[in-house]
């Protein structure tokens, strides 16, 4: 049979002589030229392929997504603001911030052919959004429309199963935050860029972005912020207060465990919140914290060589020009030092500022850091506001708080160089480290800083701030209350009320801040709404519950050591009466 393979005539069938007989020459060039073909054909598929994988496999943060659904005409290289960031996490190791894998959603605009229907299949596989939507904004798109650049798994697996070619998913990452709103002003958040806009997010951007720095560790404790947290919320809504804002300070260190400002927000979910709750009271509120700077007045008194014992006349108002200086419970008698501390007098308190001068006012003021902008890692930090003269009048009205705005911050920091030996530090958002060590000051004497203790201890244990005492802390602090300043003077039923602490006052270790702006009074509290009735009992409740997540163990208050420590000399308060079941009567 004379036939080969290739034989195009029909009919005979193949003997197997035919099957072996070689093949003619033209035959021979034809299956090669067929062969090399295919195997062309199989490398361009392959070579398509393979680029496709590559294309999906890219880290790409949505190439272009410089806000949700923006459309272009050519997808640009990735940005290098698309870069990852690292995580941020508590001292302990836990997360605050970090970023987890998602994918992004665009549309290839000139492979749609049915745009009604896709985009009604794009609406019910996201669930967020109307056909019509998607629509107008496919019809508005040119060349690459970026639809969705974080998706949930639910999402994905409904857009995979519209499985139109138009349609790509591409990898991408997302800012999560698991603390949600318990530490969103310290970590703060991003923008649709993937910029930091506040907080740590912003304040310590450079080293988030940084692919060789481990995770930023901050300073917070989350156990003690969740305290803080609610119980500056129980407060804030006992006393019906507009906001609020808690402070805990390592006093020898400047490590801030914990902080918080009320309202706040999410920011998993920042879009849906009240635009006040971006606002940090504790760092960027500017408040005249009233008579929490009679602390200062008292280190002033002692550093110019008062003693405790030395007296002033506190028995009539002060008056200067339109203006009259009045105590809020007058004595109406010579008082001492350590007495006007504790009745919070006025009076006495501009009296000191007057003898001692307006220089020494300032210096001590400039030294732990009330006349300038504090540093901190976040960028939601304010100057503070000084009065525009800083005359006489100016001098004895700083001296009982009025007249000069700092930040809850600024006197948590400043209250920590009273009672920690006499040196200001440096506050700080971050875990302190050989790479962030302390900034460290002198300001005031030890010996300054001992007997502020026991003032400190003496407004607790007989004082204006006895409802923020907490058996077994040797609690000592000083309460602030400060009507608002408004453009014509001062609103006087809304106030800024405070308690600023220490404990434990034989041992300080930390500084314990609560302010509640503009709080009302209840049947509970008389009506009243000074600082003793709301601020006070709001630190009482704070220390307890967190001192022993601070490892801070319960002492015998009545234990003739502590009492040695923290004893006053008996000319300093001559009208003390002895405590019920006290071992020493000095307190």
């Amino acid at each position: 049979m004379n036939r080969t393979l290739f034989d195009r005539r029909p009919g005979a069938e193949l003997a197997q002589s035919d099957l072996q007989r070689p093949l003619p020459g033209g035959d021979i060039t034809r299956v090669r030229r067929r062969l090399t073909m295919l195997g062309l054909a199989f490398a361009i598929g392959f070579t398509g392929l393979s680029i496709r994988v590559v294309h999906l496999s890219k880290p790409d943060l949505g190439r272009g997504m410089a806000a949700e659904a923006a459309t272009i005409d050519v997808a640009p290289e990735l940005p290098a603001k698309w870069r990852r960031r690292t995580s941020i996490t508590d001292r302990d190791g836990q997360l605050l911030a970090v970023d987890l894998p998602t994918q992004a959603l665009s549309i290839e605009t000139r492979k749609v052919r049915r745009p009604v229907r896709l985009s009604r299949q794009l609406a019910e596989a996201l669930g967020d959004t109307t056909p019509e939507e998607v629509q107008a904004r496919l019809a508005k798109a040119r060349g690459v429309l970026w639809l969705r650049w974080r998706l949930t798994p639910d999402q994905v697996a409904a857009i995979m199963a519209v499985g139109d070619p138009s349609i790509d998913l591409v990898p991408a990452v997302t800012r999560s935050y698991p603390t949600g709103s318990l530490t969103a002003h310290v970590v703060g958040f991003m923008d649709s860029e993937r910029q930091g806009r506040a907080g740590l997010e912003r304040g310590v951007q450079e080293q988030l972005l940084d692919p060789e720095m481990p995770p930023v560790q901050s300073s917070l404790h989350l156990g003690v912020q969740h305290i803080m947290r609610s119980e500056l919320a129980r407060a804030i809504d006992t006393f019906s207060a507009i906001g609020g804002a808690a402070l805990v300070m390592d006093i020898h260190n400047g490590e801030i465990l914990s902080m918080v400002s009320l309202p706040d927000f999410d920011a998993n979910v920042r879009d849906s919140m009240r635009e006040d709750a971006f606002f940090n009271r504790a760092t960027y509120g500017r408040y005249e914290m009233g008579s929490t700077f009679k602390t200062f007045t008292a280190a002033l008194a002692l550093e110019a060589g008062k003693r405790l014992s030395d007296g002033y006349d506190a028995t009539d108002p002060i008056k200067a020009g339109r203006f009259r200086i009045r105590d809020h419970h007058a004595k109406q008698r010579w008082m001492t030092v350590a007495e006007i501390f504790k009745y919070s007098s006025n009076i006495g308190a501009a009296k000191i500022a007057v003898d001692i001068g307006t220089e020494a006012q300032q210096d001590l003021l400039r030294s732990i850091g009330l006349l300038d902008r504090p540093e901190l890692e976040i960028p939601e930090v304010v100057s503070p506001q000084l009065p525009r003269r800083w005359n006489e009048l100016e001098t004895m009205t700083i001296a009982f708080g009025h007249g000069l705005s700092v930040s809850p911050l600024q006197l948590a920091s400043a209250i920590g160089a009273m009672v920690n030996g006499g040196n200001y530090v440096e506050p700080t958002l971050l875990k302190r480290s050989p790479a962030n060590p302390a900034t460290v000051r002198r300001v005031i004497a030890e010996r300054t800083s001992e007997n502020i203790r026991k003032l400190l201890r003496l407004v607790v244990a007989d004082g204006t701030g006895r409802s923020a005492a907490a058996p077994g802390y040797m609690v000592g602090g000083k309460t602030g209350t400060a009507e608002k300043a408004i453009a014509k003077g001062y609103a006087r039923k809304r106030l800024i009320t405070s308690f600023v602490a220490a404990f434990p006052m034989h041992a300080p270790r930390y500084v314990v801040l609560a302010m509640l702006d503009e709080p009302k009074g209840t049947k509970e509290t008389f009506n009243y709404i000074t600082a003793g009735w709301n601020a006070a009992p709001t630190v009482g409740r704070m220390i307890p519950r967190i001192a022993p997540l601070l490892g801070v163990v319960p002492v015998d208050e009545l234990d003739p050591e502590i009492q040695r420590v923290m004893a006053l000399p008996p000319s300093a308060d001559p009208l003390a009466r002895p405590k019920k079941g006290a071992r020493d009567a000095t307190l």
